[in-house]
């Protein structure tokens, strides 16, 4: 939605719509964002204030009073040092304090040898490191952990943000970057080139120029997942020529792939219907080229009646037949 027409919602009756409007939070006036915070609704003044607070004391003060919202307020709000003082020596929500950006410089310094693994991981991630203070932190980086950085994630089109984060040591800061659609080419280049894993499968999934050997590496890694379907439905992934190279290969995921080939015969396709594999065959039975006997054979096989049921080949009077077994009114 537009953001003109998201910050037109500020007075609207309705809460739930009052609350749209502070995804524009940045975009509204000033007395817009004046009337949110003293909405006469409790969430949405909360909700308010979350947005206000990285440039508000007084406001950040009040949320840490409130518990259901304390650490969101403690990882954005604008601090007073004798708070964060204070959640230091307590011990507690350590983590949300090191992502603060207004945390004191010796603050940060004490959270960055914590005896906790996340806090010191939390702290590697702050925007004002240098990569030779980043490289000196002792930190580990879980496997499959996406890479949420705030700075990166609000720097999301800043080609400097996207610079720092997408050359870095840092493996949740190139994952970050990966998740921006806005890389340049050069940035794009390099990531592909990188040696980890959820780097390209980002970019299988964000980038509309992710190049062709990502995309298949990413699908023939993670075949059968969201991502993988996701990389498939990229406007760079092949199609031709996807028969020819895949119709006989050993592995069921990338049989599945022949079904994506315009040039594909319909009698591979029915070949393929009975294919070992059974996302294979359900492929195939989606496939409008699978001919018409094969097809109504498969809606009466439990395990293809789902996708022959989605076949849009599947003639109008089949499809009266099905309904009407199934009891549903004309």
């Amino acid at each position: 939605m537009a953001p003109s027409f998201l910050a037109s919602l500020v007075r609207h009756p309705d809460p739930a719509a009052r609350r749209a409007a502070l995804r524009v939070w940045d975009d509204l006036t000033a007395d817009g964002r004046a009337t949110l915070l003293d909405d006469p609704d409790r969430e949405v003044r909360r909700s308010a204030a979350l947005c206000a607070c990285p440039h508000d004391a007084r406001l950040t003060a009040a949320l840490l009073r409130d518990p259901a919202v304390l650490p969101e307020a403690l990882r954005r709000g604008l601090l007073d040092r004798a708070d964060a003082e204070r959640f230091l020596a307590e011990g507690v929500h350590l983590v949300e304090l090191a992502r603060n950006p207004s945390l004191p410089t010796d603050l940060v310094d004490r959270l960055a040898v914590d005896p906790d693994d996340g806090v010191r991981l939390a702290v590697s991630l702050r925007p004002e490191l240098t990569e030779a203070r980043r490289a000196a932190m002792d930190f580990a980086v879980a496997p499959h952990a996406r890479g949420d950085v705030d700075w990166v994630a609000a720097g999301i089109a800043d080609q400097d943000v996207l610079h720092r984060a997408a050359t870095s040591a840092h493996p949740l800061l190139r994952r970050a970057a990966a998740r921006s659609p806005h890389l340049p080419p050069d940035l794009l280049r390099l990531l592909a080139e990188d040696t980890d894993i959820l780097v390209r499968t980002h970019l299988a999934i964000y980038h509309p120029d992710t190049p062709e050997e990502v995309l298949m590496s990413v699908y023939a890694r993670l075949g059968g997942t969201f991502s993988a379907w996701m990389a498939t439905g990229h406007p760079r992934f092949p199609r031709d020529g996807l028969a020819a190279r895949y119709a006989d290969h050993p592995d069921g995921i990338y049989r599945q792939l022949v079904v994506r080939d315009p040039a594909a015969e319909p009698d591979l396709i029915e070949r393929l219907s009975h294919d070992p594999d059974v996302w294979t065959r359900q492929a195939a039975a989606r496939d409008p080229r699978l001919p018409l006997p094969r097809l109504l054979e498969a809606l009466a096989l439990p395990e293809l009646a789902s996708s022959a049921g989605a076949n849009p080949a599947l003639p109008p009077g089949e499809m009266a037949v099905v309904m009407d077994e199934a009891g549903v009114p004309a």
